[in-house]
Order: structure tokens, then C-alpha cells, then sequence
């Protein structure tokens, strides 16, 4: 069967085809447009840039490819929980009704969360770990959380939160970080690429309460960092490491509270090779390609087809 993911978060437009027979994922995606200098958009700009890109991403995505979806799943809200919400997502939601209404289809509603796990799960080739217990990282612009994910009938996957970052999400330090170095927002790519210079070590030790971080003091500390002349590439390897160390720490808690298991990491800040590389000389860890990592629909058209036992 052939389904059809859309994903309308707050950075990128984005639609995925899953056929669930070859498991093979196309992908269509492109970034909202931000004004240099800008750390992001307001939910209306959001909201018109999806109203304009959605229709060529699904152009891009059918292009050459008569395959007709036999299901559409769509990300409606950023958190599976009471009063999450955000506008953007609308976008997304109204146009996977009017496809299911116009093509006789059903439609399957997750969150952008569970989308980014489902689609980290695709990756790693791990989605058996839907059928057990684990911890899974969303870390991203918007979120620093560390999740119990288990397995749930309604949902495929429940989301139990164990830590969370209590200021500064991790994203929005990289960006602040990179936007103070002269970057392009989004800056993540752009930051991986000037610390990859540096040979710079830095031992940090995070700060935690209980199993959540906080990390409103790696954007102070790297200006200060600047201002007593270090240079970009270290202060770009700095900030990493910093956010490195508060995810380590996160996990190390969560593992000693439940007990030995995989961390799944998914966001779009789990990309970054350099914490990647840290993180997976310490833990069990299964991580998503770079291109299922930052926003992305594949997670949305995965949920489809394990919520409708769609093969």
C-alpha cells in the first residue's frame, strides 16, 4: 500500500510516500523562509508559507509517480498531551481531510513527536521497538525532552516524559549561538561545520535537576567565550559539547531510574555528527539519517500505516 505523510511544523513543509510492501520513503520537503537575522517565524508567517509550499511538495513528491495514497497520516498538534497546539499544523490537517474526503481514504492524526520517532525508528530499521519499552530523545528547536516510549493500542506509541530541558531548548541555544557567530538561521548545519575545525576538548559538567536539564547558560558563556577573543570554531565546539553533555546526563538518569534499555534519538539536533558521535560511545543508541532526523512527514506516513495495520 502507498501512504501519504504531511508534516506542517513550525520550520519546514514537508510530505513523505511510504509503501509499506518495498519500504521504500520518498521524501518532499522544504525549509519555511526566515529573514537573515531572524531566530524564526511568527505563526501566521508560518501558516501562509505552508499554504504556498504544500501544493508544490506534493507536486514534487507525485511527479513522474502514478501511485494513488491509500492512506494519508498527519502530524495535527506538536505533543500528544492536553492543550498542545499550534497553528501550522492546521495546514497539514486540512489538507489530509480534503484528500481523504475527495479519494474515499482514511486519514490517521498523530503528533509531530510521535512522528519524529516513528521516523527515527524507520531509519535505524528498529520499528520491532514499537512492540517495547524505550527512551527516546526528541531534541529540537522547540523541545529538550527525554521520553519513556511503550507500546499503546490507540496511539502505537505512549509518551511518558522523564526530563525535559526547564529553560533553553537545545535548537534554540544553536541557533542563538550561531546567529551570535554571523550564521544563517537555521544554523545547526553551519555550527556542525565550523566546530568540525576545532580540536578543542571542553569537560563540562551539565547542569541537572532530577532528570531534567537546563541550559540557559551556554548562550552567556559563549559570548562571554567571544568577547575574551576565542575563536569561532571553539566557541561553535563549545556549545556542542555543552549540549552533549546535557543530553549524556538526561540519559544517565533516565537509564539508572528504569533500567537498562535502547535511547532512540530523533530531532533535528540529533543530526549534529559531533554529539552523535558521543552519544553513541556511551549508550545503546539508534539514531535517525540526518534527512529523518530534522522535520520531516516519513514519521506521519510510518504512524499510518502501523495505526491502520495498512501492508
Amino acid at each position: 500500500m502507498k501512504i501519504l505523510g504531511i508534516d506542517t511544523s513550525n520550520y519546514t513543509t514537508s510530505a513523505a510516500l511510504y509503501d509499506t510492501e518495498s519500504g521504500a520513503m520518498l521524501q518532499a520537503k522544504q525549509l519555511l523562509p526566515v529573514k537573515k537575522g531572524e531566530l524564526g517565524l511568527r505563526q501566521s508567517d508560518a501558516v501562509f508559507y505552508h499554504t504556498k509550499q504544500l501544493p508544490e511538495m506534493i507536486r514534487r513528491l507525485f511527479e513522474g509517480n502514478s501511485a494513488k495514497p491509500d492512506a494519508v497520516g498527519v502530524s495535527v498538534r506538536p505533543r500528544n498531551i492536553d492543550g498542545s497546539y499550534m497553528p501550522c499544523f492546521l495546514c497539514g490537517e486540512g489538507l489530509a481531510e480534503s484528500l481523504s474526503a475527495v479519494n474515499d481514504i482514511p486519514v490517521y492524526k498523530t503528533s509531530h513527536q510521535i512522528g519524529h520517532i516513528l521516523a527515527a525508528l524507520y531509519s535505524a530499521e528498529r520499528l520491532d521497538f514499537v512492540n517495547r519499552s524505550f527512551i527516546a530523545f526528541h531534541v529540537s528547536g522547540g523541545t529538550t525532552d527525554c521520553l519513556l516510549v511503550e507500546p499503546d493500542k490507540e496511539n502505537v506509541v505512549r509518551i511518558t516524559e522523564l526530563g525535559t530541558s526547564l529553560d533553553l531548548k537545545a535548537g534554540q541555544a544553536v541557533d542563538r549561538v550561531g546567529l551570535m557567530l554571523g550564521l544563517d538561521f537555521p544554523c545547526g548545519k553551519q555550527l556542525e561545520a565550523l566546530a568540525e575545525k576545532s580540536t578543542a576538548k571542553y569537560k563540562i559538567k551539565p547542569v541537572l535537576k532530577g532528570g531534567s536539564c537546563s541550559l540557559s547558560g551556554v548562550e552567556n558563556k559563549c559570548r562571554k567565550m567571544l568577547d575574551e577573543g576565542e575563536t569561532p570554531e571553539n566557541t561553535a565546539m563549545f556549545c556542542l559539547q555543552y549540549i552533549y553533555s546535557a543530553v549524556g546526563g538526561m540519559a544517565r538518569a533516565a537509564l539508572e531510574e528504569r533500567g537498562a534499555m535502547p535511547v532512540v534519538f530523533a530531532g533535528g539536533v540529533m543530526s549534529n555528527k559531533i554529539i552523535r558521535r558521543q552519544l553513541e560511545s556511551e549508550f545503546e543508541a539508534y539514531f535517525a539519517a540526518p534527512e529523518f532526523s530534522c522535520d520531516n512527514a516519513a514519521g506521519t506516513a510510518v504512524y499510518a500505516a502501523l495505526k491502520g495495520n495498512l501492508k
